[in-house]
């Protein structure tokens, strides 16, 4: 059997269905390998495109999503995508050709050394050097990529290399299901004592609130002892934004009214957090808040973030543990000190509602969107202005049915993951939501969404500027310099795709349009031109509701 063959029937092993690549010279033999197989190859317009789709396909799923690209600079290509998915806990493995191992040793044409650049931004790597370690490499992989934390491995297979002869005897190894460990019963038992002498308990969840069933303990646990819950951008949707000890989102680089729940609380119960997603200086300024840390791994060592307990291990253990022991303790919590909190900043989403006649402004297409989408419902953040909207504004009834990146935070993620997301569940509501700069990105990937035959939106809000540079230029100097820029006619730009394209002149042709192609799952581009007024306002808004209370 070929190197090349094995190699594709260990992918089919590890339950692998697309690999989303561009075609190279250096990985021919792969590619004819896959051909016969029940993997199916889909070619895309650049390497980025592929690594965000395998990235998001990675964090829809919990399975690895696979990406390919040759050497050189196709691997060079692959680069943003495979480091958003290491910071953003995604789990991928992307796998690049390579020269002949002949010309390796010196100067050769477009090589470069891949094992070696790919090191700083994925959890394991290596190159393919024997027909004997195939199926070892493989599986190590998949496995270091889809465990706790998830995140980027690779694997660099040679032309000579897939060309060789493999002994026939050699079989995949099989996956096998690995067991998180259980949290120690000594940390659970001191976060008991600290969970009993608090009044205002308040939960953080992080992105792997998430992940293995967290999402569902996490909701027991803040149900039966009454305690709300923040989550940070990539949490959104742990508990469910429709729950009573939801309060939404936190993460704005300023003050929001959100910031006033950390504030009040006399324990912070931080569950799946990450710092790479928002730093903890942000909300424990000080650095004198009681915490706890629950999560898979320790807490990193940071100043402003101490925890007093940490309880290592499963997350859905850990929680379920601490229900069953806090069942039999008493506890005395204030169960009305958030409610104030919660109501304001509700009604404050309600505030954007659009009226006609009035400029379209992204919180209130956001309202409008939220009210016609299913609850069971993907939208997909790019980042800029509009990903703060969208975490903010943006309720979020179910996990992962918000996806923002926030721990590499790559302009240019949205569309290609809205590819994975219709592959993975055609039946689900998706809508990619960009801003023009982040769409142009990564657009060419229109044509692999076409071609694929998938159905989502493409929401673009147009303000004619990279709009979160400006935003924040703003807020340190009055004035923003150098984000200016121009675009297409996108409406014609997506005919020329064969997608339909439009453009809303009214919140009711807005509303209309939007109710239409959700129904239809649809292909199809919107272009929102937005006033990024809203942006200025809401910064002063909240700095004035603060000196209020000051």
């Amino acid at each position: 059997m070929k190197v090349s063959d094995l190699f594709v029937k260990c992918l089919e092993n590890e339950g692998v269905r697309y690999i989303f690549g561009v075609p190279g010279e250096e990985t021919e033999d792969l590619l004819f390998s896959l051909e016969p197989s029940s993997i199916d190859f889909v070619p895309t317009r650049h390497e980025q495109g592929a690594a965000f789709i395998a990235n998001v396909w990675g964090r829809l799923t919990g399975n690895a999503g696979v990406c390919l690209a040759t050497l050189g600079p196709g691997a060079t290509n692959l680069v943003t995508g495979i480091a958003d998915a290491n910071l953003d806990k995604a789990p991928l493995v992307a796998i690049t050709g390579q020269g002949g191992t002949t010309r390796l040793h010196h100067e050769s044409h477009q090589y470069i050394d891949v094992v070696n650049m790919f090191r700083p931004i994925t959890k394991w790597n290596t190159a393919i050097n024997s027909p004997d370690v195939v199926t070892e490499v493989v599986r190590k992989a998949f496995k270091v990529a889809e465990f706790e934390k998830p995140g980027a491995t690779h694997i660099e297979l040679s032309e000579d290399i897939a060309k060789q002869q493999a002994e026939s005897k050699i079989d995949p190894i099989s996956p096998k299901r690995v067991r998180r460990p259980a949290p120690d019963y000594k940390a659970i038992d001191a976060a008991i004592a600290m969970i009993k002498r608090a009044r205002r308990p308040l939960i953080i969840a992080g992105n792997g609130a998430i992940r293995k069933l967290a999402s569902k303990h996490l909701t027991q646990f803040a149900e039966r002892f009454h305690i709300p819950v923040v989550s940070t951008f990539m949490g959104k949707g742990a508990i469910s934004d429709r729950h009573e000890l939801s309060l939404l989102a936190i993460g704005l680089g300023f003050k929001d009214f959100v910031f006033e729940a950390v504030l009040e609380a006399d324990l912070i119960i931080t569950i799946g957090y990450d710092i790479a997603e928002y730093p903890p200086e942000k909300w424990n300024p000080n650095g004198d808040k009681a915490l706890i840390h629950i999560d898979f791994v320790p807490a990193e060592v940071y100043t402003h973030y101490v925890p007093q307990v940490e309880i290592i291990g499963d997350i859905s253990g850990a929680i379920w543990e601490m229900i069953c022991k806090l069942e039999h303790e008493p506890v005395d919590f204030d169960t009305q000190w958030f409610q104030p909190i919660r109501n304001r900043i509700l009604d404050d989403i309600q505030s954007y509602a659009l009226k006609d006649g009035e400029p379209f402004t992204i919180p209130g297409t956001l309202n409008v969107l939220r009210e016609l989408m299913d609850e069971h419902g993907v939208i997909i953040s790019d980042v800029g202005s509009h990903k703060m909207w969208i975490a903010r504004n943006f309720p979020t009834y179910c996990p992962n049915g918000c996806i923002i990146s926030n721990g590499m935070a790559s302009m240019g993620i949205s569309l290609p993951g809205a590819i994975a997301a219709a592959l993975i569940d055609p039946e689900r509501q998706v809508v990619a939501a960009m801003g023009d700069g982040g769409f142009l990105m990564n657009s060419q990937e229109l044509e692999t969404a076409k071609r694929l035959n998938v159905g989502f939106i493409c929401l673009i809000f147009n303000d004619n500027d990279y709009g979160l540079i400006s935003w924040k230029q703003r807020m340190s100097r009055g004035r923003s310099v150098s984000t200016r820029i121009t675009n297409p006619d996108f409406k014609a730009y997506a005919k020329s795709f064969g997608i339909p394209g439009f453009r809303p002149q009214s919140a009711a042709e807005l509303r209309a349009i939007l109710q239409d192609m959700l129904a239809a799952r649809q292909l199809c581009l919107i272009e929102v031109p937005v006033d990024p007024a809203v942006n200025t306002a809401l910064v002063e808004k909240c700095d004035q509701y603060w000196r209020s209370k000051s």
